[in-house]
C-alpha cells in the first residue's frame, strides 16, 4: 500500500465567497434549530402533537433537521464547486 504525497493546494481564490456562503448557510441552520429549541422551551407539550404520518412534532422536526442539514450541504458543494469553476475560467486567476 503504497501511497502519493498529498497533493500541496495553493491560494483558494473562492475562499471569501465559500466563507461567506457558509456563515449564511449557518445563521440559517442555527435560527431553524433555535425555533425548534423556543418549541420546547415554551411549550413542551406542543411537541406531542401529531402532525404527519403519525409522527409528533419534536420527531418530524428533528427528521426535517436532519433532512435540512443534508440539503444544506449538497447547496453548499454545488453553489462552492461552481464557483470555483467560474473563478477557474476568468483571466485574473489564470494570471497567479
Amino acid at each position: 500500500m503504497f501511497h502519493k504525497p498529498a497533493d500541496q493546494g495553493g491560494k483558494d481564490p473562492a475562499a471569501t465567497f465559500k466563507t461567506a456562503l457558509g456563515v449564511k448557510m449557518f445563521i440559517g441552520y442555527a435560527l431553524v434549530y433555535a425555533a425548534f429549541i423556543g418549541i420546547n422551551v415554551v411549550s413542551p407539550l406542543s411537541m406531542e402533537t401529531e402532525v404527519f404520518m403519525g409522527l409528533n412534532l419534536a420527531v418530524a422536526y428533528g427528521f426535517g433537521l436532519i433532512i435540512l442539514a443534508l440539503v444544506m450541504a449538497v447547496i453548499y458543494n454545488q453553489t462552492c464547486n461552481n464557483k470555483e469553476a467560474e473563478l477557474a475560467g476568468s483571466p485574473e486567476t489564470k494570471a497567479e
